[in-house]
């Protein structure tokens, strides 16, 4: 009886099909122009592995863009690679990386820290401590190590919240988001982190990040969903992605939240008090449904937004399926272009994109469904539009044992661009 209300209620509130335009840079048609044949094509970041995965990107002040991923499924020691030419090669890394990057346990973030008083920009990499993988060990908490040279020098790995501390947290996806907040309208020199715990019933955390003569002070965690604990433990949400209105300026904050268990579409909300209080939690339109949303604006206001389709249309369902028992699928490789206005209205948006299909084993060409492992996007924006944009995925190179690598490739988009396809 449960498991029918939970379908009812989850294929009643927003999950289906969409019906926005969705064009795909997976196939290049015949007679594209020489000038958008760009759009069909990546670049290879990193490929020096069986398996890598879940990249993260920053971008330097000299435009040079630095991509962190782990070596391994959210897991392994953190690996880098460098583009000086915009993301078109990827050809350094970083030199003389802290020893305990390689201990990481799971998947690296990376943020800009901007400051209002003159201290110069810092550079703040994350990595969590959860108890899954082996799960033997695990101290707990998080590490973040800080760069205060535009990423030529770093910090080791600083441990808070861990086993031996008074607050423990035992965390996933640290920092899902990591936000700049604003006090009296202005902004100040403090950030809001999110992350989630996975065994204790996903429950989504914040904790403030100042500084203190220099050394960063954390405030202790504290749930944020706790007035809908019950719809947050049912979705399983986790992993969220926050955005500010107004091109980044704006006084609300927007929360785009992952649902972990696929009965529901990802759910929205919306703070107007610097995320002290949020409101109820809804479903996404399904041109939105997804897993790991990161979003940019581009300079003409528009918001790109990457993450790991998962499709639950009951029609597509019966010809698109991975595995056929389960209720959704993935597209693959997704960004999503719309407006904040389309957020706040729950509208669908302007257009999706399929960026580059990822395959299933059993795949020799693209097709609509694609392998769901991909997704956890680095994605910066560069000063003439372009987006830059890297995720992981089995993108046609393959292992000795015949079946496909996963590796970390990277794309070049501007929308104007797409737009002339569209059109």
């Amino acid at each position: 009886m449960f498991k029918k209300i939970i379908d009812k209620f989850s294929f009643g509130n927003g999950a289906g099909d969409y019906s926005i335009p969705l064009v795909r840079l997976d196939v290049m048609p015949e007679n594209v122009p020489e000038d958008l044949k760009y759009l069909y094509e990546f670049s290879v970041v990193d490929n020096g592995l069986d398996y890598i995965g879940h990249p993260d990107a920053i971008l330097f002040k000299d435009n040079s863009i630095l991509q962190v991923y782990p070596s391994g499924h959210g897991k392994g020691a953190v690996r880098s690679r460098i583009s000086y030419d915009g993301g078109k090669t990827y050809t350094g890394s970083i030199e003389n990386q802290p020893s305990s990057w390689d201990n990481s346990r799971e998947t690296p973030t990376v943020y800009r820290l901007e400051f209002s008083d003159g201290t110069p920009d810092k550079i703040i990499l994350f990595s969590g401590n959860p108890d899954w993988h082996d799960g033997k060990g695990t101290v707990g908490g998080f590490n973040y190590s800080l760069s205060d040279d535009e990423g030529k020098t770093w910090t080791e790995f600083e441990l808070v919240f861990s086993k031996k501390d008074k607050i423990t947290v035992i965390p996933t996806v640290v920092m899902a988001s990591l936000t700049r907040l604003k006090e009296n309208g202005k902004f100040v020199d403090k950030w809001m982190a999110f992350f989630h715990d996975h065994w204790g019933g996903f429950v989504n955390y914040k904790t403030i990040l100042s500084f203190e003569n220099g050394k960063a002070v954390w405030s202790d965690p504290e749930p944020y969903f706790s007035d809908y604990r019950k719809l947050e433990k049912k979705a399983k949400m986790c992993e969220v992605e926050v955005i500010r209105s107004d091109c980044g300026k704006g006084d609300e904050l927007c929360l785009i939240a992952r649902s972990n268990n696929k009965r529901y579409n990802s759910l929205i909300s919306f703070s107007n008090d610097e995320g002290k209080t949020w409101s109820k939690p809804c479903f996404v339109p399904s041109a939105l449904n997804g897993e790991r949303h990161k979003a940019d604006y581009t300079p003409d206001g528009r918001l790109f937004i990457t993450f790991r389709s998962i499709e639950r249309s009951k029609e597509k369902l019966k010809t698109n399926y991975e595995v056929k028992s389960r209720n959704w699928y993935s597209e693959g490789w997704i960004a999503w272009v719309g407006t904040y206005d389309d957020l706040k209205n729950n509208r669908e948006g302007q257009y999706r994109i399929k960026l580059a299909h990822t395959y299933l084993n059993n795949q020799s060409s693209p097709d609509i469904t694609a392998n769901g492992d991909t997704g956890y996007c680095g994605n910066v924006v560069l000063e003439d539009g372009t987006v830059v944009t890297s995720t992981y995925g089995c993108f046609g190179e393959k292992n000795s044992d015949g079946t496909y690598k996963t590796y970390v490739v990277s794309k070049r988009i501007k929308l104007s661009d797409v737009d002339k396809l569209i059109k």
